[in-house]
């Protein structure tokens, strides 16, 4: 069975390399809408895939992190990254464009750390993330599967180079929660393969 939750957040990047010059050299935005779709064989002890409250905690506070920030892919021109630090308190500094493409294969990665690191206890250990679609606009989405985040040719997301603002990190509730996940989860082929 699977479940969706639907987040919402506003963010600005610049996807360079793409095929629109407005898209690849201009700063725009959009009002991304976010959804987790979650799988399980079986249902915990409350007759659910999985109470959409525990995702009130990590997950909401890893997806509230891109609202009213700026993404900024680690590859871009150095000035214009420290120009946008400088003057930006919120931003996110990413391994990968800032595609919707990538945007989902970034939040499926966050998202599945934080269900690592979360204590399943009413029976619903049998719950995985199945999927992340990222709506960049009403009419375009990307959609992200557990084989596409190990996927190299699609570029590596690894945790450690990702970096969030002390803006935004100071905000969480935990102000080490990226750190506190980071340890606890690499997603490699064996575990996708463990998974299925």
């Amino acid at each position: 069975m699977l479940i969706r939750k639907l987040f919402k957040f506003e963010n600005a990047h610049i996807v360079r390399g793409c095929s629109t010059r407005r898209c690849s050299h201009s700063i725009h935005g959009h009002s991304y809408k976010v959804e987790l779709l979650l799988h399980a064989d079986a249902l915990d002890h409350g007759q659910m895939v999985y109470d959409f409250g525990l995702l009130k905690g990590d997950v909401r506070e890893l997806i509230d992190a891109f609202d009213h920030s700026v993404a900024l892919w680690s590859r871009d021109n150095p000035e214009y990254i420290a120009s946008i630090r400088k003057h930006s308190e919120r931003w996110v500094l990413i391994p990968v464009s800032p595609s919707a493409e990538q945007f989902s294969r970034l939040i499926f990665r966050l998202v599945d750390a934080a269900l690592q690191n979360t204590d399943m206890s009413n029976g619903e250990s049998d719950v995985q993330l199945h999927s992340v679609i990222v709506h960049e606009t009403e009419t375009g989405y990307a959609q992200c599967f557990r084989e596409d985040v190990v996927n190299p040719r699609m570029g590596m997301i690894d945790l450690d180079l990702v970096e969030f603002s002390s803006a935004i990190s100071t905000q969480w509730s935990d102000p080490d929660l990226f750190e506190r996940l980071k340890p606890k989860h690499t997603l490699t082929q064996t575990a996708l393969d463990s998974r299925a």
